[in-house]
C-alpha cells in the first residue's frame, strides 16, 4: 500500500526520472519469466497512474505552422480492420447515451455549427512513426455542454467511451477530453474527412497516442463507470490505457 508521504514523492518525479524505471521492469521480467507478465500488467498500470497524476488540464500540445506540415498524401491511413467500413456518410448521426441532459442522435451539422478549431498538431503512432498534420473540428467540450454532460464543478461523470463503425472502441479520461486541443475532428487540411482517415467524424487529441484517437465515431457515452471488458480495442490487449504524451 502507498502511504500518503509516498504518493506526495511520486507526484514530484518527473516523466524522465518515472522513465527511469522501466529498464528496471524490463529486467525483472527478462530474469524471471515466470513472473513476467505480472511484471508487465503492474508496470502498465502504474505508468498509467503516473501519467494521469501528471497530466496537466491546460498544459497545451506543441502546435506548428502550414509550412512544417506534411502534405496531405504523405499522412498514412492507419487501420485496425478495414481502412474503409463503409459508413452511410448521407444518413450518419452520432448516438450520445449516458450522464447527459440531452442523450439521442446529433448530425454532422449540429457539430459543425460549435466553433471550429483549426490546429496543426504532431500526430504520434505507437507503431513508431509520426507526422505533423492540420486538423479542424469542434473542441469535445463545446459538444459536452451542448449535450448537458454532467462534467461540471463535481465532475460526476469521469470518462467518455466511444464506439465506432467498425467496431472499435475507446475510452477517455474526462480531463483528457475537455483539454482545449481535444476535437471531434471532422476536417483535415482544409476538408471534410475522407473515409481512410475516419469520415464522417473522429477523435483528434495530441495529448494522446494514435490509438487512442478511434475513427469512424458512431456513439459516446459519459460515465462514471467503464464498461467492463471494454476499455479500449488495444488496452484489453495489453496497451496503456490512459495512452499520453
Amino acid at each position: 500500500m502507498i502511504t500518503r508521504l509516498e504518493d506526495k514523492e511520486l507526484k514530484r518525479k518527473s516523466r524522465r526520472e518515472l522513465l527511469k524505471l522501466a529498464p528496471i521492469v524490463a529486467l525483472g521480467a527478462f530474469a524471471f519469466p515466470k513472473v513476467s507478465n505480472r511484471l508487465i500488467e503492474e508496470g502498465v498500470r502504474f505508468s498509467d497512474w503516473a501519467a494521469g497524476e501528471m497530466f496537466r488540464s491546460q498544459h497545451l500540445a506543441q502546435t506548428f505552422s502550414n509550412s512544417e506540415v506534411v502534405p496531405f498524401a504523405k499522412f498514412p491511413y492507419n487501420f485496425y480492420d478495414v481502412v474503409d467500413p463503409g459508413v452511410n456518410l448521407e444518413k450518419w448521426t452520432l448516438t450520445v447515451e449516458g450522464d447527459v441532459r440531452h442523450p439521442g442522435e446529433y448530425t454532422l451539422t449540429q457539430i459543425q455549427a460549435l466553433p471550429k478549431i483549426v490546429q496543426n498538431t504532431r500526430h504520434i503512432c505507437v507503431e513508431g512513426w509520426d507526422v505533423i498534420g492540420s486538423f479542424g473540428g469542434a473542441r469535445i467540450s463545446d459538444f459536452l455542454k451542448l449535450i448537458g454532460a454532467n462534467v461540471g464543478p463535481n465532475n460526476r461523470a469521469r470518462f467518455l467511451e466511444v464506439t465506432c463503425v467498425d467496431d472499435y472502441y475507446e475510452s477517455i479520461d474526462m480531463a483528457s477530453a475537455l483539454h482545449p486541443q481535444s476535437l471531434f475532428c471532422y476536417e483535415m487540411y482544409g476538408q471534410p474527412l475522407d473515409r481512410g482517415h475516419g469520415a464522417p467524424l473522429r477523435l483528434q487529441m495530441p495529448t494522446k497516442l494514435g490509438y487512442k484517437q478511434a475513427k469512424y465515431l458512431d456513439t459516446i457515452r459519459i460515465t462514471n463507470v467503464l464498461t467492463s471488458g471494454k476499455t479500449g480495442y488495444w488496452e484489453d490487449q495489453g496497451y496503456s490505457w490512459f495512452g499520453g504524451l
